[in-house]
């Protein structure tokens, strides 16, 4: 559903439609972003310590300019869309790294 929510969200974005045709698909992304938030933090309460959680962090911020900012959506978007694919892409060392992570033995 997330990708779907994405794919529709770019593309009204993309084609110049107002925002009332794209909000099906906005609603759609927002929902299932925060759902797969939640599932996460249930399954890992540590997961916002993380490099994949804070990149959410992240990721939550440049939405939010992006809704705010309106001449910048588009770069907000291919910036947003590459930063998530990176992370996601990343090996599961670094998505799992902890930024404050203490010393064993």
């Amino acid at each position: 559903m997330h990708l779907v929510g994405l794919v529709g969200t770019g593309a009204a974005l993309l084609g110049g439609s107002s925002p009332d045709a794209h909000m099906p698909f906005v609603m759609t992304l927002v929902l299932s972003g925060v759902a797969m938030i939640a599932v996460d933090l249930w399954a890992a309460p540590g997961y916002l310590l993380e490099v994949a959680g804070g990149a959410i962090v992240v990721k939550l911020a440049l939405l939010a300019w992006l809704v705010l900012d309106p001449p910048r959506q588009l770069p907000l978007f291919w910036t947003v869309l590459i930063f998530s694919a990176v992370v996601a892409h990343a090996p599961a060392w670094v998505r799992h790294r902890r930024f404050f992570a203490t010393r064993q033995g």
